[in-house]
């Protein structure tokens, strides 16, 4: 039964460990610049030595996985944790299921919505920013979308159903979390836009803000995995075995 209680640990371990040493290698090669130099300049010179900042070297999490060698960390990292995070939908979908099956529905519709962030997660992490940044864009821009949406109705599955006997602490500080990413994300989106260095900075900082909060926000399932079984996954089978009778007749 505890065992299950790994997987959005190791979510949360892959997303943190991941996007941080992509970071960190980039910084390291100059190809972004810091979260706190908030100096930018219009262009640098070829010869130049230490960090020169423009707006291709705003740090964004997508920007620390652009160039050679850290971009094929990232998408191992990206693609990672969206496969991890497909499995944290569809199982939770399942104690849904399991526990409180009065509110099927909304857990259904919350785990369709969670696997399109996991694949637009998948888009952006596989489609290079320099070289495909459309698809790169709309990737990100779902998985954003699709990620505000879901947390918001984990949040309200939380206050529904009864999987653990800890919802009175859960749900007010999944509450919270909710807010600030769906607040961040908002924001992000409003700085991103800007052509300001100084405001692309700000969007940055809110990018990493969105990853390090969503992070805790799925660490705190811990608890309901804690309590979830294999046996679990058998009531997404059974579903169909009764669906089977309607259709033939």
């Amino acid at each position: 039964m505890g065992v299950w209680v790994f997987l959005p640990i190791v979510l949360c371990a892959i997303s943190f460990i991941g996007c941080w040493t992509v970071y960190g290698i980039a910084l390291s090669l100059n190809h972004v610049c810091s979260l706190n130099n908030w100096e930018y300049r219009n262009s640098c010179l070829i010869n130049e030595t230490g960090t020169c900042c423009t707006i291709l070297h705003v740090p964004t999490i997508s920007s620390s996985g652009t160039k050679f060698p850290e971009n094929s960390l990232f998408s191992a990292t990206i693609n990672a944790g969206s496969f991890m995070f497909l499995f944290f939908c569809i199982f939770h979908h399942a104690h849904i299921l399991a526990r409180s099956g009065i509110n099927c529905l909304l857990s259904k519709i919350a785990m369709v919505i969670g696997c399109v962030s996991a694949a637009g997660a998948f888009v952006a992490g596989n489609c290079n920013q320099a070289e495909l940044s459309l698809l790169h864009y709309l990737g990100a821009a779902l998985s954003f979308v699709c990620v505000c949406l879901y947390v918001t109705m984990l949040t309200s599955l939380t206050g529904k159903c009864m999987l653990t006997g800890y919802e009175r602490v859960l749900y007010p500080l999944r509450i919270v979390s909710s807010t600030i990413q769906i607040s961040a994300t908002i924001l992000y989106c409003i700085f991103f836009v800007q052509v300001d260095y100084y405001y692309k900075h700000i969007s940055a900082v809110f990018e990493w803000l969105l990853s390090m909060n969503l992070e805790l926000y799925e660490f705190s399932y811990s608890v309901e995995f804690y309590f979830f079984s294999s046996s679990m996954l058998s009531v997404l089978l059974a579903k169909k075995e009764e669906e089977k009778p309607l259709i033939l007749s």
